[in-house]
This record gives C-alpha cells, sequence and structure tokens, in this order.
C-alpha cells in the first residue's frame, strides 16, 4: 500500500522557496527584479535552467546570475511557485495572461505546464484565440510545441486560407508554419494558387532576388530552392492543370527535380502512363456549409455573403482590415428588418418599416451590374420630417463590395460630418429613400425603385466614389440589417 502525501510536499517546497538562507542562484527579469533559487531545484524541473546552470559561471559567492529581461515579474513568480509546488492560481486571470503565462512556460521547457494552459486556451477561450488570430498563430511557431494550438488554426486557415495567405505580413509567415498548411489536406485553395503563394514566400526570403524573372541566373534559382526545400515535396503538382503546369509551374522548373519535371511533362502528354515521382492525393474540398452556433451572426440576407458581413463590421470598428475575429466570429447581430422583393420597392415602404430603428445597413443590389452598394448609419430613420434634413455623425460610410465581378471593396467614409445622412420630408419620402449625403442616394420618381434609374451615386460628403461605372443606377434588390453588438 502506497501514501501520497503531495499537498503538504507542494507547501513544503513553497516555503523553501520563501527561505532565503540557502540559495545560490539569482533570476533577473524584466525591470531587474531579482528571484532567488535553488540550482538543484530548478535544474531538477525545467531541463531549461538544467542546460542554462551548466553555462552560467558563478560569482566569488558562488552566486549564478540569468537574465530573463522578456519575462515579467507577474509572469515569473507564478513560474517559480509551479517549480517549488506545482500548484498555480489563475482565478479572475485575463486571457491574454494566461496566453502570456503559456508561452513563458514553453520557454522554460516546462511542458506540462504550457500543454495544461494551451488545453485551457483552445476549451474555454476560443474567441479570444480567433480575435487574436496573427499574432497566437506567429507566436505558436516560435518554438513549434504547441501542436494543439497549431491544429485549432490550421483548421481555420484550411476554411479561410485567406486570413494567412492574403495578410499583409504572410512573408513573415515561419518557414514551419507554411510547411504545416502545405501538409494539410483540406485547405481549400487550387493546387495551383498554393503553388503561387509559396514561390511569392519563397521570393520574399531574399529581397536580393531580381524582381523581372527573365534577369535570374542560375544562382538565383538555387538560392529560391534552397528558400522552398521544406515547402516543395507538399506540392501536389500532380492535381495541377497541364495547362497552368506549362503557365506558371514552367518558369521555375529550375527549383524542381529532374525527375520531377520530366514526369510533369510526361503527365501532361500521357496522364494514364505511371511515373516516377511521388503523386500526392488531392486536397479535400469541403462542403461550404457554416455551422450553427451561437458566435455565428443571425444573417438572412439574398445579397451579401457571410463574409461581406465580417467586412462591414471591421469597417464598423474601425478596423484596418478584416481579422480573424470579424470573419470566424463576427461580433455583431446582423438583424433583417426589411428586403425591398419582401416589403416592397416603394420608398414609403422603407419609412414606414425602417421609422425609428438606428445602427443600421443598408445593401443594395444594382440591376445589370452586379455590384453590391450600402452604408451604415448610427442614426435613427426619421419619417416625421415636416422639413427635408441632414443629420450630422461622424461615424457613418458606405461601400461597395467585392464579388465574382468587382474586384475588390471599396470603403468611403464620411467627410461632411453635417451633411453625413439626408432624411426627405413626409411629402418627398414617396420619392426619396436611403440617402448618405449627396454620395449614394435612392429615389425614384415613379415610387418605385425597380422601374426608373433615378438612384445616384456622386462624390460629396464622402471620402471617395465607390462606383466606377455612370452614377445613375436601378434597384434589383435591397436590405437594411439592424446591428447590435454582440454581448458574449
Amino acid at each position: 500500500m502506497a501514501f501520497k502525501f503531495l499537498e503538504k510536499l507542494s507547501q513544503n517546497f513553497i516555503e523553501l522557496l520563501n527561505d532565503k538562507d540557502d540559495y545560490n542562484v539569482i533570476i533577473k527579469v524584466k525591470d531587474e527584479k531579482p528571484f532567488k533559487a535553488h540550482s538543484n531545484v530548478l535544474k531538477c524541473r525545467s531541463p531549461y535552467f538544467r542546460k542554462e546552470l551548466e553555462n552560467v559561471p558563478s560569482n566569488e559567492n558562488y552566486i549564478k546570475t540569468i537574465d530573463k529581461p522578456n519575462i515579467s515579474e507577474q509572469i515569473f513568480d507564478i513560474i517559480l511557485k509551479y517549480i517549488y509546488g506545482g500548484i498555480i492560481n489563475l482565478e479572475n486571470a485575463e486571457t491574454r495572461f494566461v496566453f502570456d503565462l503559456m508561452m513563458a512556460a514553453s520557454e522554460f521547457e516546462l511542458e506540462e505546464l504550457f500543454k495544461k494552459l494551451e488545453a485551457l486556451l483552445i476549451e474555454t477561450k476560443s474567441s479570444w484565440l480567433r480575435s487574436h488570430f496573427s499574432q497566437v498563430y506567429h507566436s505558436i511557431f516560435i518554438k513549434n510545441n504547441f501542436k494543439a494550438l497549431e491544429k485549432f488554426f490550421n483548421d481555420i486557415i484550411a476554411k479561410h486560407p485567406s486570413l494567412i495567405f492574403d495578410a499583409k505580413d504572410f512573408n513573415f509567415l515561419q518557414e514551419v508554419a507554411l510547411v504545416s498548411l502545405l501538409k494539410h489536406d483540406n485547405l481549400q485553395l487550387e493546387e495551383i494558387q498554393i503553388w503561387e503563394y509559396t514561390i511569392k514566400w519563397g521570393i520574399s526570403q531574399d529581397p536580393a532576388l531580381p524582381k523581372n524573372l527573365e534577369e535570374w541566373t542560375n544562382e538565383n534559382f538555387t538560392t529560391l530552392k534552397t528558400s522552398l526545400q521544406q515547402c516543395l515535396p507538399y506540392i501536389r503538382y500532380f492535381q495541377i492543370p497541364g495547362t497552368e503546369i506549362w503557365s506558371k509551374v514552367k518558369p521555375y522548373k529550375k527549383i524542381l527535380d529532374k525527375q520531377l519535371w520530366d514526369d510533369l511533362k510526361q503527365y501532361i502528354a500521357v496522364p494514364d502512363q505511371p511515373v516516377k515521382s511521388k503523386v500526392l492525393p488531392p486536397r479535400t474540398a469541403l462542403v461550404q456549409i457554416l455551422p450553427v452556433r451561437i458566435t455565428e451572426p443571425k444573417l438572412f440576407s439574398a445579397i451579401i455573403t457571410y463574409e461581406h458581413a465580417a467586412e462591414i463590421s471591421s469597417w464598423i470598428d474601425r478596423k484596418s482590415g478584416i481579422s480573424s475575429l470579424f470573419l470566424i466570429n463576427i461580433p455583431y447581430e446582423f438583424e433583417l428588418i426589411f428586403r425591398g422583393s419582401r416589403n416592397g420597392f416603394a420608398p414609403q415602404a422603407f419609412w414606414d418599416t425602417c421609422q425609428g430603428h438606428s445602427n443600421t445597413v443598408a445593401i443594395i443590389k444594382v440591376k445589370g451590374t452586379n455590384e453590391i452598394l450600402g452604408g451604415y448609419n448610427p442614426l435613427a430613420w426619421d419619417k416625421t420630417n415636416l422639413y427635408n434634413r441632414w443629420d450630422e455623425t461622424k461615424d457613418s460610410f458606405i461601400f461597395s463590395l467585392k464579388n465574382d465581378d468587382v474586384q475588390n471593396s471599396i470603403l468611403s467614409r464620411v467627410k461632411n460630418y453635417k451633411n453625413a445622412i439626408f432624411c426627405a420630408n413626409v411629402y418627398n419620402q414617396q420619392h426619396y429613400g436611403i440617402c448618405f449625403g449627396n454620395d449614394i442616394c435612392t429615389r425614384s420618381l415613379r415610387a418605385n425603385f425597380t422601374l426608373d434609374n433615378e438612384c445616384f451615386c456622386k462624390v460629396k460628403d464622402y471620402e471617395r466614389s465607390i462606383r466606377t461605372t455612370t452614377n445613375r443606377f436601378t434597384i434589383e434588390d435591397y436590405e437594411i440589417f439592424k446591428i447590435t453588438k454582440k454581448t458574449s
């Protein structure tokens, strides 16, 4: 029979930590705050300290000093108590603090602790992880210890590859992170796109490479091949159409093994013949069905997509780009309160339905061009005006959204705050509907937006034009959403 008295043992060791008489190690953290400890305990509990203490000389008093200026006093206090007593208390700790503690535990090679914190973040703080996507994703590959977080993020990236591949800091992605993504069977990109992103990343690793490929020397290709040597084996070359092999892979054939290039040429000519190179299977195409989750918006739109809602949300919060928070966990509820094809296209229908609603997003589908225009109004729509009125706000904006026919979204914030929103009087509401300054205005002389082309866009009260075609347009359909900040 065995008896374990671990609680008392833990308590005694924490008391030892508080006993300053027999210490022989000083650890200096941020602001040179000194912590006193015992080398035998540190070496027994942490592989990092075992290696570090072997290389640090003692002073005349046989004391060894280790500097860790990147670790805060609060973090190291918990680390040291864990090393001595095996206990940590995270009650009321902020998520950022838990993450920093996990990173520090990894640095000190405290595997039991950092894996426990990793699991805790995934199980209870997934929203925070998504909202700090780029920072966390890049951090976890510094030591490549966080396999659970790697899987957590890679599963997200597989469904939404633009989070990483179209990010501004893509070229700074660690090699091990890129390799991890290239291995992923469910990465939702065409294989030729994966090849192009990989080449882009490889070229960015050496700024000295010529911009013009025709100027490249054999040495330049060797440099690129060296940069991509860990990545190239995971490109699924035999899943790339022959025409794209010829137009997009062939220019870089010098970075491929000769046998692989010979096999690719053979595969294009006689695809049924066996090849000597390894043929990786095609990636799995996921069924694009959004799971029903409380974190996703109740979005019932006939015009915009989930990604459009994420982009609009980022603009409302004045974010410079669409981050993982807005793509994976949109912070706003989109409640449909009006749809032209449901409620009618008479301007008065808009005023009657949207009276008193504030924080609304208008979405307009332009007939004949597939353009999606719109605007955000933080103020309440008011149909009781006896006189035409301009409402003032600094937070409204108008936009056009990217789709199959439109290359990029365009955001235009209000510059003439006093003329941000136009509210027509009760007499003009039979002809005028939504108006964001003079820049996007729905109007119909026939009291039906689908029957004439009196709606117009200008550049006057907002920063820039949101259309490249003629300023007049006809509405095919339009929607109004009530936008509400989520509380959870």
